[in-house]
């Protein structure tokens, strides 16, 4: 099977992640990729393959070469985010992208267009995978699974390929911060890791956000409209009121680059009672603090204008930024940045305005920075992937594998 069909395979799989489940992993389709994985890798002659309780699969290729090296792993996620549906994906393949307007759906009027979608530009003669305009792709990260089992079924197929160890994992629910909470590091065995789960695959990122989950729970005074003056508290208002004192300029949109930002993603209520859902992103962990901060304050000021405990705040931690420990492991990153030069890629670090199940690998002992896939757009009907890129990403980790073997 090559890449394209492997890719197309995989995401036929609706793997959609649930936040609001309490199951590991958060939906049972999960399962039924992780259980096809398994069957494949033993099918294309992986000798040890798993699949544990929590939905990880793990397998190992033997070295053919003594173990004269480091051991790599080689990590990506099945499950797709809840933003967007995930069912009954219809794919288009452009050949040879020519930079012009790509009609996704004709009826929606959705339209892929390089002067909104500028990275498109830069892919000029590549093979692109896009969507129907319905549902999102699945690139993020069924892209990367597919690299991955890419990678193995070369090692497999060409014994002459010298090599040490290789260490593969699949993870459940990544798209909901849980990917790495049953993560056995021990049992993975790697000296350090890859996630297969990035943009251009030109691009290597060891910095993430520090993030930290908040929630904001109002408690109002419901009256009776009609006998409601000097009574009632909406708390739908105070809501409103406590957004609009959050800086303006830390909200997402109005941020790039290394600046941080407060991301109102959900909102419930009534006059009675009302929650809203926040996530605090920032690089630097003590400006992430002051963020967090700054949400208590707010509620403290709102508490004493209205005379009771009108807000109350919940901050809890999600992950944290990896570079403080990678920086001490950059050796890993420029055995990537060799593979990609000697693939002919220019390699460039770039932070990564997100998460990755690497930055808690990371802290949990595996030093795991993120390699690109081809995918763009990821989240939503306007995703697409460079299987140009996929392709050669295959080669940049045939060759970092191959670069790590030492002679005797």
């Amino acid at each position: 099977m090559n890449i394209k069909e492997r890719f197309l395979k995989y995401v036929s799989f609706d793997t959609q992640s649930d936040p609001q489940s309490t199951t590991t992993p958060s939906s049972k389709n999960q399962l039924i990729l992780a259980e096809y994985l398994k069957d494949e890798l033993m099918s294309l002659g992986v000798p040890h393959v798993e699949l544990d309780s929590s939905g990880i699969v793990y397998a190992t290729i033997p070295s053919n070469n003594g173990n004269k090296g480091d051991i790599i792993g080689l990590i990506a996620h099945m499950d797709t985010s809840p933003d967007a549906s995930g069912k009954d994906i219809q794919t288009q393949i452009i050949e040879d992208y020519q930079g012009n307007p790509i009609v996704l759906n004709q009826d929606k009027k959705l339209v892929l267009d390089p002067q909104e979608f500028p990275d498109l530009s830069d892919l000029i003669h590549h093979t692109l995978i896009t969507t129907d305009g319905t549902t999102l792709l699945g690139a993020d990260d069924k892209a990367g699974v597919a690299i991955i089992v890419q990678v193995a079924q070369y090692i497999l197929q060409h014994p002459e390929f010298k090599h040490n160890d290789i260490q593969i994992a699949f993870t459940p629910d990544e798209e909901v911060g849980r990917g790495t909470d049953c993560f056995n590091v021990q049992k993975f065995h790697a000296d350090y890791a890859y996630t297969i789960d990035g943009g251009n695959i030109a691009e290597l990122e060891y910095e993430n956000f520090n993030a930290f989950s908040a929630i904001v729970k109002v408690h109002g005074r419901s009256i009776h409209p009609g006998y409601a003056k000097n009574k009632m508290i909406n708390s739908l208002r105070v809501a409103y009121e406590f957004d609009n004192l959050l800086p303006v300029h830390e909200r997402p949109e109005a941020t790039s680059d290394y600046e941080g930002f407060a991301h109102l993603h959900d909102l419930n209520g009534n006059c009675e009672e009302t929650v809203m859902e926040y996530i605090i992103r920032n690089h630097d962990l003590d400006l992430a603090k002051k963020q967090c901060q700054n949400f208590k304050d707010i509620a403290e000021f709102l508490n004493k204008k209205y005379g009771y405990t009108i807000i109350e705040v919940e901050i809890e931690e999600s992950y944290l930024n990896m570079k403080e420990h990678m920086l001490n492991h950059m050796y890993i990153i420029d055995y990537a940045k060799q593979a990609l030069s000697d693939c002919g890629i220019e390699p460039r670090t770039i932070p990564i305005r997100g998460g990755t199940d690497g930055a808690r690998l990371t802290y949990m002992g595996l030093p795991c920075p993120n390699l690109g896939t081809g995918g763009y757009n990821c989240h939503g009907p306007y995703e697409f992937v460079s299987l140009t890129m996929m392709e050669k990403q295959v080669e940049v980790l045939l060759k970092l594998i191959s670069n790590n073997v030492k002679e005797k």
